[in-house]
């Protein structure tokens, strides 16, 4: 399996575990609610939307990735298209920016 997939596919066990929320609306809820131990915003998400997660998770000091596309994001997690997920459980935040560092 390679790297890249590895990151989308632990995305979908988060999912299927729980662990995880998706869509703008929500990702933002679980930011400012400090629920959030990690945020992945689409590399193809709007400015606005970068600049927006970027700027939330940099003042609670939330890591924050860009990393692949919508369309993948939200298949990797059995959903249609979404610009951003929230990981809310911290062992797995921590394995899934592992795997995105080790793709640097």
């Amino acid at each position: 399996m390679k790297k890249m997939d590895k990151v989308l596919s632990l995305l979908g066990l988060a999912a299927r575990g729980r662990n995880l929320v998706s869509g703008e609306f929500s990702t933002e809820k679980a930011i400012k609610e400090g629920k959030a131990s990690l945020v992945i915003v689409g590399a193809d998400a709007s400015d606005n939307t970068r600049k927006m997660f970027t700027n939330m998770c940099n003042y609670r000091e939330i890591p924050i990735y860009f990393y692949s596309d919508k369309e993948a994001l939200g298949r990797a997690i059995g959903k249609q298209m979404r610009a951003s997920v929230a990981v809310t459980h911290q062992g797995m935040a921590e394995n899934i920016r592992k795997n995105l560092e080790a793709l640097k």
